[in-house]
């Protein structure tokens, strides 16, 4: 018999009264140096569990190699910080996450071929996931709460009543884990809409819904799908996410911590998405994609009850006082906010153009029209593309299919536009200097898509190339992973302004490591790493301003700030400063 059970409504734990208090926290989005420090915060608000995802994308980034299970993805030490805190877990291993993850959680070398039917009983797709699922469920056995681990709980699927009705898929999931030894109790979770939970629900599994508001009404929904059984909200939405260029997200605590005590005086259990929403490192954001591509940022604060740096928040100490109404509260004072880097200026004196740097960072691919980045073998981040150009004069480039996402243009090494995704982009009027110029186009992937039927969708540049109507022929394609920064020959800059994209390196001193905010003023776009640790993107389109910097990503002493500045800029100084800046706020 699993742990965790069902009433008629409500839950029993080891054969005792048990009502889940649960907060969503990614292992994936914290620096791992960190779990041990969000998990008692977790505990400290009078949580009894968390939650998270697992991202297969990044536990099995080649079909045909190990899951991977160690730094960011080492699942099973955050599972025994987790048992040690004395939480519950419960687990979301999808195999589709959402969460706002590139390509929600999808490898990319399973949807990048069109013929397979993802989320489906497509024995192409659930072939791929029993393969991943044999390789990942043997390092999760000992964390089962049938071993006396702390995992209570697995969700078969993710919010599937909002995507398809393909039943055989979901119990073809359900039989998965159970044939592999997965003895827990098994849920589906779904927004609170009737033809939703129909459509993603299972019989002999829990049914679970998503919410932020409408308490009685959502819950209302959830007992007329299920006349009896608990009611647990899976995803009570606390805040959001943000897109570039859009608002920074909150919602106001009083608002939500109402709600909440609305969820717990109704008997339901829940879990608050997020707890702690962290940080999108590097390139791992997801995007929307309706009627236009919305890439989201790379901070994931969410205005959680702990912010993107820890810091217990106006939610955290609301929400401590409502689950204390409900349940008891450990009698531990609230952790204190912690400590910061004092504000130090970098001055960035090295400097290294991108450009001439493609031949000997990345081997080129010949081809007659550009190929896409997963053609490359490149599922993240950049790709450039080089031909020539053998008329002269004014014209029109055109962009057959356009670009995925955003991509820059060159001729004879100066810019000439941009193109982009969300804009729907695919001419580009240009000035050709002289017959033979050289035509470069630098593509960047800006997230994979997250959520809907446009997962998967390509990279790069997606058709043929045409100048004044002639199609270019004769490409240089080179994936640019960007991945080894020690291979960039750094010279000292002159202060001149830099018009092209470049690479900029300063050194800053450290006494004591602590949480850190990247401010750069005078900067466009790009990537910024510290230490060699990619802190994801930034852009003055906002909506945020910073990028956190983790203590753990420091050192006492000499530190390495590194940018990729792919506009050009007047500016040759950074600022590490003591407070976030996410941008203006849109209060829902």
């Amino acid at each position: 018999m699993p742990a965790l059970t069902t009433t008629s409504d409500g839950f029993l734990l080891h054969g005792e009264p048990f009502r889940i208090i649960s907060g969503a926290l990614h292992y994936f989005r914290v620096h791992p140096g960190l779990w041990s420090d969000r998990l008692r915060k977790a505990r400290l608000m009078g949580l009894n569990a968390v939650e998270t995802y697992i991202p297969w994308n990044h536990h099995q980034p080649d079909p045909d190699g190990p899951v991977v299970l160690d730094g960011f993805l080492d699942l099973p030490r955050f599972l025994g910080l987790a048992r040690d805190e004395g939480l519950h877990v419960l687990l979301r291993p999808g195999p589709f996450i959402c969460a706002e993850w590139d390509g929600g959680g999808l490898p990319d070398w399973l949807t990048s071929d069109p013929d397979i039917r993802l989320r489906s009983s497509d024995p192409r797709f659930t072939g791929a996931v029993d393969r991943y699922l044999d390789l990942l469920l043997p390092a999760l056995r000992p964390h089962l709460a049938a071993a006396g681990g702390p995992v209570i709980a697995v969700q078969v699927e993710n919010e599937y009543g909002a995507y398809g009705d393909d039943s055989a898929y979901l119990k073809h999931l359900a039989d998965a884990f159970r044939s592999r030894g997965v003895e827990e109790l098994l849920f589906t979770c779904d927004q609170a809409d009737p033809e939703h939970l129909a459509a993603g629900s299972l019989p002999g599994v829990l049914t679970a819904s998503t919410f932020g508001s409408r308490v009685e009404q959502n819950l209302g929904r959830l007992r007329a799908h299920r006349s009896e059984g608990p009611l647990f909200c899976a995803e009570f939405w606390i805040g959001w996410f943000d897109h570039w260029g859009g608002p920074h997200h909150v919602r106001d605590a009083a608002d939500a911590a109402a709600d909440l005590d609305r969820l717990l005086s109704a008997g339901a259990s829940v879990n608050i998405y997020m707890f702690h929403g962290g940080t999108n490192f590097g390139l791992t954001n997801g995007a929307n994609h309706k009627h236009a591509y919305e890439p989201t940022i790379t901070s994931y604060d969410y205005d959680a009850a702990l912010t993107e740096c820890g810091d217990p928040g106006p939610k955290y100490h609301a929400f401590r006082e409502v689950i204390a109404r409900h349940a008891a509260v450990p009698d531990e004072p609230v952790p204190d906010p912690g400590p910061k880097l004092p504000p130090t200026d970098v001055e960035l004196d090295g400097l290294a153009a991108l450009l001439p740097l493609v031949g000997a960072l990345a081997t080129p691919v010949r081809t007659d029209d550009p190929v896409t980045m997963g053609e490359l073998g490149q599922h993240t981040g950049y790709a450039l593309y080089r031909t020539v150009l053998a008329a002269s004069g004014d014209g029109l480039l055109h962009f057959a299919g356009g670009v995925g996402d955003r991509a820059q243009v060159f001729v004879d090494g100066a810019p000439v536009g941009v193109l982009e995704r969300e804009r729907h982009d695919e001419t580009l009027p240009v000035r050709v200097p002289r017959p033979g110029a050289t035509l470069e186009v630098l593509v960047e992937n800006m997230g994979g898509v997250n959520y809907g039927p446009r997962i998967g969708s390509a990279k790069g540049l997606l058709g043929p190339v045409s100048f004044n109507g002639t199609v270019l022929r004769g490409w240089d394609c080179h994936a640019l992973p960007l991945d080894d920064l020690d291979a960039v020959p750094f010279i000292p800059g002159d202060g001149a302004a830099v018009t092209v994209p470049a690479f900029h390196r300063g050194t800053f001193e450290v006494i004591a490591p602590a949480d850190a905010f990247l401010s750069l003023p005078g900067w466009t776009k790009g990537q910024a790493w510290v230490n060699g640790f990619q802190l994801g993107r930034y852009w003055n389109r906002g909506p945020q301003r910073t990028l956190y910097v983790p203590a753990p990503v420091l050192r006492p002493g000499t530190n390495e700030l590194v940018l990729l500045e792919l506009h050009g800029s007047t500016a040759t100084r950074a600022q590490l400063t003591d407070t976030p800046d996410l941008g203006p706020e849109n209060t829902w």
